[in-house]
C-alpha cells in the first residue's frame, strides 16, 4: 500500500508475530534502555523511560504483536536531516490514530514512536512537573522505550532496514516502526 502526502510518499510493510518470540529476539532491554538514558526526553516525558512498571509482566497479558513499518521516501533527495521531522509530522499523526483505534477496537496496546511527544505543543511535558499526563488516551511508549531493536525489527521481519543520514542529509528514506500487542 502506497500514499502520498504532499512532500513524501510512503510504503507500507507489517508484520504479526507471537509475542513470546518478539520478547525473546528482539528485546535487548539493558542496551536500548542504557541508549535511552542518553537522550534529553529521559525521564521527563511520559512516553520515555524510565518506567514505573514491569514491563515483562505489562506485556504477559497479550499474546501476539501485529509490526507497522511506514517507509517515508521524500520527493526530494538530498534534503537536510533537519527535514525529518516535517516529513514524519502527517504519517507519524496518521499511524498514531490508527494505532490507537485498533488498540480501543482490540483491547490491546498501541505503541508509538521514538522521539519528543507533541501533544501538549508549547508546554513542557507535566511529567516535569510531577503532574499527571495531560492526554494519557493518546501517549504510547515506543518500541525502543520498552527495550526492543528496531533495526533487527526492521530488516528481519519488516524485511526493510534503516537507514541513517550522513553528513546532514537525510538517507533515501526514513522509516517508522509501530505496533501493537494483543
Amino acid at each position: 500500500m502506497s500514499t502520498k502526502h504532499t512532500l513524501v510518499s510512503t510504503r507500507r510493510f507489517t508484520a504479526r508475530v507471537p509475542l513470546s518470540e518478539y520478547i525473546a529476539n528482539y528485546r535487548r532491554a539493558d542496551y536500548f534502555l542504557a541508549l535511552c538514558a542518553q537522550c534529553r526526553n529521559y525521564g521527563k516525558r511520559y512516553g520515555c523511560p524510565p518506567f514505573d512498571i514491569d514491563i515483562i509482566q505489562t506485556l504477559s497479558g497479550y499474546s501476539v504483536i501485529d509490526l507497522v513499518g511506514i517507509q517515508i521516501i521524500p520527493q526530494e533527495q538530498g534534503l537536510p536531516l533537519s527535514a525529518a521531522e516535517e516529513l514524519m509530522a502527517p504519517v507519524i499523526s496518521e499511524l498514531s490514530q490508527e494505532l490507537l483505534t485498533r488498540e480501543a477496537l482490540t483491547a490491546g496496546m498501541a505503541f508509538g514512536f521514538a522521539g519528543g511527544c507533541k501533544l501538549c505543543g508549547e508546554q513542557p511535558c507535566a511529567r516535569t512537573e510531577g503532574a499527571p499526563c495531560r492526554h494519557p488516551d493518546k501517549v504510547r511508549p515506543s518500541l525502543e522505550a520498552y527495550g526492543f531493536d528496531l533495526s533487527k525489527t526492521a530488516l528481519q521481519l519488516l524485511h526493510k532496514p534503516l537507514l541513517w543520514g550522513r553528513d546532514n542529509t537525510l538517507p533515501p528514506y526514513l522509516m517508522l516502526i509501530g505496533g501493537i500487542v494483543s
